[in-house]
């Protein structure tokens, strides 16, 4: 896994306003240990009402099919099991808007 890597995951379960399901990720770090941390995206374009969200267009390089929101508020840790294939990479100008995002949102 690369740091802009999107892959398709699969989450077979969440608690309250957790995402659900099979869908996109954006892959933020790799840590090595069979964990990496992602940032999941949803197709609800409603989504974009919440702070710490970019809407993604789709294209070639990452693979989307359709307009889909970066939920960065629900970056998390999966174990690399979950990961079903990968889709693409992500558009440099995104990434960098995601990680400034991340950095405001953890205040690092």
């Amino acid at each position: 896994m690369i740091k802009g890597e999107v892959w398709l995951v699969e989450f077979p379960f969440a608690d309250g306003h957790e995402q659900i399901g099979t869908r996109p990720v954006i892959i933020i770090a790799d840590t090595k240990v069979n964990i990496c941390i992602v940032v999941p995206l949803t197709s609800n374009l409603q989504a974009l009402r919440f702070p710490y969200t970019i809407e993604i267009n789709p294209s070639r390089k990452n693979g989307l099919r359709e307009i889909s929101v970066a939920l960065i508020f629900q970056v998390r840790a999966i174990d690399k099991k979950r990961l079903i294939k990968k889709l693409g990479k992500i558009e440099m100008n995104v990434l960098k808007e995601i990680d400034l995002m991340l950095k405001n949102l953890l205040d690092i």
